[in-house]
């Protein structure tokens, strides 16, 4: 499969997979940007893309910022659907008490590409019953 992408900023940096067999593809900041302590801020990629119809792209954050600099992907994951084509944002979540500060070309997330499946949307009187039933949030322990 071909995801095409446009650059809509100059400089801007097409995704790339680091590693044979990666799921996850790098996506870089377009611009120098701060992620406020504790405090969120969307970050352009300089990219649109096209993907096929009956696939998403998803929006992740990336394992290494996570853990070393307390940053993430608000909204995780961020769903780009097949029909858009204005330009990827991600808006990141700074967890930690410092100031996180971008760069231009830093890579900021990852994205992964996956089919769709479309659900037949049925109402229905009832349904079937389960062990579980209504059991949620905590129903099995903390």
């Amino acid at each position: 499969m071909t995801v095409k992408f446009r650059k809509t900023r100059p400089g801007a940096t097409l995704p790339a997979y680091a590693h044979e067999g990666d799921a996850g593809m790098d996506l870089s900041s377009a611009v120098d940007a701060t992620v406020p302590a504790r405090g969120r801020a969307m970050v352009p990629t300089g990219l649109a893309m096209e993907l096929p119809p009956f696939y998403e792209a998803q929006v992740r954050p990336r394992s290494g910022l996570a853990a070393k600099k307390g940053i993430t992907v608000l909204n995780t994951p961020g769903t780009i659907d097949s029909g858009y084509r204005g330009e990827v944002c991600v808006i990141l979540y700074n967890a930690s008490d410092e100031d996180f500060r971008v760069a231009a070309g830093d890579r900021i997330a990852q994205m992964v590409v996956a089919p769709v499946t479309r659900a037949e949307i049925a109402e229905a009187e009832s349904l079937d019953s389960t062990d579980r039933g209504e059991g949620g949030f905590g129903s099995t322990g903390v």
